[in-house]
């Protein structure tokens, strides 16, 4: 069934940034089958069903590229990332169960959807549980296990997990779910354990993925260990032998490193709250952008963020780039609309199938509320257009009011279309208790996790 979707603007978010006012998408299944003005589809598409949404703008769902299901909202706080690791993280890690797992995920994806982001890139836990709550609440997920494949750090998901999953739930869902080979650090694999992963990835012919270059104490430990900086060792190691490959934050490459990561077209996931929030510093991004390497926006995790906006997250990205350059024209307005949607899906090497409206693309768009104070003014073209500046600068999650992906909606008017948002949050919060006791006794026992580095 063809569906007409009519908005007072439509942000394409195509090659020329087009904003088509009085602007519709035709969906037919789970594709777009054309965009233009909506007098135009409503003409050459008279069986269509149409959508009026007044007072509404489309625009491509929102691609969150680095992001990790989790419980510790507001209880991990005020350390840097390494001993913030030690302290919250990994103790948590060591005495996760499954189900936990589960309703973290399950909350995490309803939040996600409900602020307008379609596809979520998740390392996490015991991935079962998190594609099971994709393919029911609606969301595209690419899951990354967070694997430990050293003796030491033997307390995460294993390779056996994510080889698992890829068997499983690659593909699953209608294409929904797309299962990476997941690293949480490189310093949290042995040489056989780098070597496998690499392996798997191009066995499945799939992404690799991991943290690198977050802390300033990064670059000189690679030194020590490799000889080389960061990227250069993974270079060396093989990390970009495989179809795809992508990490997170980047905050600390120089030049050289920037320059490798374009040739070997590795993705790059910018956290800019997180990097904040835990001291870690200010992304080049753009001098990435600048070397022509693919950036998306990622919100990290609940517990270094402390939420899943990835509005909030694109206007913090703005005003990072442009206080680190103490330059008021850095990273334009576009330049972040791009990162969070079609620059996200080039990161993912998705970019043939989401991040914009075009014809044959996935149907996977939100309509965002433009009757509202943070909306007003609003102009899509000519000399005062505003329409991108207030998209980053001035709107929240919760001015979305409508999540179509794959041509189906998944949320309306606040409310998920297949789950319980008071029941997702009644089963996180009763996960919780049982959790927290156990990493208590973990800590009392042990003073923390050791050996992060």
């Amino acid at each position: 069934m063809r569906t007409l979707y009519a908005a007072d603007f439509l942000v394409t978010m195509d090659g020329d940034n087009r904003v088509i006012p009085d602007g519709a998408v035709l969906t037919d299944g789970d594709r777009i089958a054309a965009v233009g003005p909506v007098r135009d589809l409503a003409g050459a598409y008279p069986e269509a069903a149409v959508r009026d949404l007044p007072g509404r703008l489309l625009m491509p769902g929102l691609i969150n590229t680095h992001t990790h299901s989790g419980l510790l909202r507001g209880t991990a706080e005020q350390l840097p990332v390494w001993e913030w690791l030690r302290v919250h993280i990994d103790p948590m890690h060591r005495v996760l169960r499954p189900e936990e797992a589960a309703a973290a995920s399950w909350l995490c994806y309803a939040e996600s959807l409900l602020s307008g982001t379609t596809t979520v890139v998740d390392m996490w836990r015991f991935m079962d549980g998190a594609a099971r709550a994709a393919a029911q609440l609606g969301n595209r997920l690419v899951t990354v296990n967070y694997t430990g494949a050293h003796p030491d750090h033997d307390y995460f998901d294993t390779l056996d997990d994510n080889e698992r999953m890829l068997t499983d739930w690659h593909g699953e869902a209608g294409g929904r779910i797309n299962v990476w080979v997941g690293l949480e650090h490189p310093f949290y694999a042995d040489a056989a354990g780098l070597r496998r992963a690499i392996a798997m990835a191009r066995d499945y012919d799939t992404g690799l993925y991991t943290h690198c270059s977050e802390s300033s104490i990064e670059p000189p430990e690679f030194e020590r260990r490799y000889g080389k900086r960061p990227m250069f060792a993974l270079e060396g190691l093989g990390f970009f032998t495989v179809p795809k490959a992508m990490i997170a934050h980047g905050v600390w490459l120089d030049s050289a490193e920037i320059a490798l990561l374009a040739e070997r077209d590795v993705g790059v996931a910018h956290n800019p709250v997180s990097n904040m929030k835990l001291a870690s510093g200010m992304a080049p991004v753009e001098e990435y952008l600048a070397a022509g390497v693919a950036v998306g926006i990622g919100t990290d995790g609940e517990k270094e963020n402390n939420n899943l906006d990835m509005f909030e997250e694109m206007k913090a990205a703005s005003l990072l780039a442009k206080l680190r350059a103490m330059d008021a024209a850095a990273l334009d307005s576009w330049q972040v609309l791009r990162m969070a949607t079609i620059g996200g899906a080039r990161a993912l090497r998705l970019d043939h199938e989401i991040g914009s409206l075009e014809p044959g693309k996935k149907a996977d768009f939100i309509a965002v509320r433009t009757d509202t104070p943070r909306m007003t003014p609003i102009f899509g073209s000519g000399p005062y257009a505003n329409l991108h500046h207030n998209l980053v600068h001035a709107v929240r999650g919760s001015d979305v009011d409508l999540v179509v992906i794959d041509g189906t909606v998944a949320a309306e008017s606040g409310r998920l279309v297949n789950a319980d948002l008071a029941e997702l949050i009644a089963a996180a919060r009763a996960a919780v208790p049982g959790l927290f006791e156990r990493r208590s006794a973990y800590l009392a026992e042990h003073g923390g996790s050791p050996g992060v580095l």
